[in-house]
């Protein structure tokens, strides 16, 4: 006999999936790489202060974390930071370099000793960081991306690639590091080193664009004694983006290039798979990966419209055979070895996880990071992906999570309550993958779409230039006709709609709550406010002129600025929110907070404003968490009429 289904209002359903459980299992796996014939990887661990430990997977399967607390592998280069670490072995075992988050210099170390840094501690500015080792014991040195602060502002800053010795002679000394690049490019990537060692590839670009805009695929001949020369320009533009490049087993330059207006792959400039598909994507963090050259001339691919599989291309046919399994998306890291591929992969019943595939039976596995199913996952989600009609017609492509509890139902009369949650970046994508704070909201009664609105990642370079001096409209406009497309079809109750996001997504929801009347409420995390002040110097580097696309030429249309912030229509807002804000968050620094609040005063906004010390951009400590995401569904209890047991009660001021 199954159980009989009981009947309670959407939204107070009781659930096993309580902050703490959505907490713990925040964060994936990341930087996947060999080490000799091992497998290594970064990892989350919210528990220990959100700092991200190296894992070693042995050859009999068993995962170690070969660093402890407070050990933290984790680059700041661009605030977004890069591919950590690097590894080799030797006759005495693994030799790793890696990145402590804390300090930011380069460290080596060996299992059984203690690290020791390679690089100095600079006094100037933000000091001296690295990203996308490369290690060469061979020449005695690791080359990577030096990011060097000149000054005290965020942009007094130069890249260059660089060498480090590994005897440690620069540990003190910065006058040790070998420059292998000049300073003409304000962004560069990790070198990747040709087989034959005579050649070096990476990736370019400079301010006003960003790396999806356009960049300049570099090549340089490497003398026997380790220098550069002869750099060259062989691929990107101004409108062209190169995403990724590397080499093949014979020497040839591999590359992923949107020139046709998808992401492909070009070999010596030759398109290996033309297709109307994605093969890169938006270079957020130095060391992204969407293919890896194998040795015996095949390429591990990811590919796809949205979702992205992992497949082997035959370069000389074009084919591109899939990988088998439950696996239905996959994070921009990987790593070849051999025959043998690594990836991150998730779906909607389980969350990332390390995979390895054999590229000869075409089989793959869990290796490591193995999702276990944190509470019954008959209480996951079941979503499913959507296309919808917005403005002008255009499609917008959403992922639609409907309440779902085994025990529970919503009254037949009543509609639930929906949030609409709108991604960051804004250039980039959410996957459809088993996310634990959605389930958080999901199996009490509560909807919750994702969309990936215009300006998304996934969808090809036209689908991304919409919001090309639209953000602020085209975001707010797609998220409201997916909001309002569920109320009118009768899957969401229209009274009961909210909206949340994060960093962009955060600006789409302030600047949706500010400028449409879609919503009841919403949520606002560490979010972009106040145009004005983002691009003079209160922001990082690397997004310091992202407006000039975004929004348009400053020079040309300073009061869009004004017009688009939604700190400039604090008077329109009505709508209950919760802000929640790291307070070392360089990116999107508290002040823009504190000034929207400031504006706001004595409009009689019901809101609260929650700091988290210790927090950047992005949380990253279980306990920050648990209290960011109670106070929203309190928030959602008190506007919608809720009754929510065992969730502290947010306090609302006007």
């Amino acid at each position: 006999m199954g159980e009989t289904v009981q009947i309670l209002a959407y939204g107070e359903w009781p659930s096993p999936v309580d902050a703490a459980t959505a907490a713990a299992h925040d964060g994936s796996p990341e930087y996947v790489g060999f080490v000799g014939d091992e497998v290594w990887w970064t990892e989350p661990r919210p528990a220990e202060d959100g700092r991200r430990t190296l894992v070693r997977r042995h050859a009999d399967g068993a995962e170690e974390s070969v660093l402890p607390a407070p050990w933290n592998v984790r680059s700041r280069v661009i605030e977004y930071g890069g591919r950590p670490w690097a590894g080799t072995v030797r006759d005495d075992g693994p030799l790793v370099v890696f990145v402590n988050f804390a300090d930011q210099r380069l460290y080596r170390y060996g299992p059984g000793g203690e690290p020791r840094p390679l690089t100095p501690v600079s006094p100037v500015g933000l000091g001296l960081r690295w990203a996308e080792p490369v290690l060469l014991p061979e020449r005695g040195e690791v080359w990577c991306v030096l990011e060097e602060f000149t000054g005290d502002g965020p942009s007094d800053v130069r890249r260059v690639l660089a060498a480090v010795p590994l005897d440690g002679s620069a540990a003190e000394d910065r006058g040790a590091v070998r420059e292998l690049s000049d300073d003409r490019h304000r962004f560069v990537t990790g070198p990747r080193l040709s087989p034959d060692g005579r050649r070096a590839a990476w990736i370019a670009w400079d301010h006003p664009r960003m790396p999806w805009d356009g960049t300049e695929l570099l090549v340089a001949d490497v003398a026997p004694d380790g220098t550069f020369h002869g750099a060259r320009t062989v691929a990107g533009g101004p409108e062209e983006s190169v995403a990724q490049a590397d080499w093949t087993h014979d020497g040839r330059l591999l590359y992923a290039s949107d020139r046709t207006g998808w992401w492909n792959l070009y070999r010596d400039g030759e398109a290996l798979c033309p297709r109307e598909e994605e093969f890169g994507g938006p270079l957020w963090k130095l060391g992204h990966r969407w293919f890896a050259p194998l040795d015996g001339g095949l390429v591990a691919v990811l590919h796809g419209r949205g979702a992205a599989a992992l497949g082997i291309l035959d370069p000389e046919t074009g084919e591109v055979v899939d990988a088998a399994g439950p696996w239905t998306e996959f994070a921009p890291t990987l790593a070849a070895h051999g025959e043998r591929v690594v990836a991150v992969g998730a779906g909607p019943r389980s969350a990332h996880e390390v995979v390895e595939l054999d590229t000869r039976t075409g089989r793959a596995r869990v290796i490591g990071s193995a999702h276990e199913d944190a509470v019954d996952p008959a209480y996951y989600p079941e979503p499913h992906s959507r296309t919808f009609t917005g403005p002008d017609g255009r499609e917008i492509h959403a992922h639609v999570y409907p309440p779902h509890h085994p025990g529970y139902a919503g009254p037949a009369d009543e509609r639930p309550p929906y949030v609409v949650w709108a991604h960051g970046g804004p250039t980039g994508r959410v996957p459809l993958v088993l996310d634990l704070e959605i389930a958080y909201f999901t199996s009490r009664g509560i909807g919750v779409v994702e969309v990936n609105y215009g300006g998304s990642t996934g969808y090809g370079r036209a689908y991304r230039n919409r919001l090309r001096e639209q953000w602020g409209v085209v975001d707010v406009e797609d998220c409201a006709a997916v909001a309002l497309a569920l109320a009118d079809e009768g899957t969401a109750d229209r009274e009961r709609l909210a909206v949340r996001g994060g960093s962009a997504g955060g600006w789409t929801t302030a600047a949706s709550l500010a400028t449409t009347d879609v919503y009841a409420c919403g949520t606002v995390i560490y979010p972009v406010l106040d145009l004005a002040g983002w691009g003079t110097g209160e922001t990082h580097d690397f997004e310091s002129q992202y407006l000039e696309s975004l929004i348009g030429p400053r020079a040309e249309v300073p009061e869009r600025y004004e017009e688009r912030s939604p700190g400039a229509h604090a008077d329109r807002l009505t709508a209950p929110f919760v802000l929640l804000q790291g307070l070392d968050d360089v990116i999107c620094p508290p002040v823009q907070c504190e000034r929207f609040l400031a504006r706001l005063a004595g409009r009689r906004v019901p809101h609260a404003y929650l700091t988290f010390e210790g927090e950047g951009h992005g949380f990253r400590r279980a306990e920050t968490m648990v209290r960011a995401l109670e106070a929203e569904l309190s928030l959602y209890a008190q506007v919608f009429g809720l009754k929510v047991p065992g969730v502290p009660t947010l306090e609302l001021t006007e």
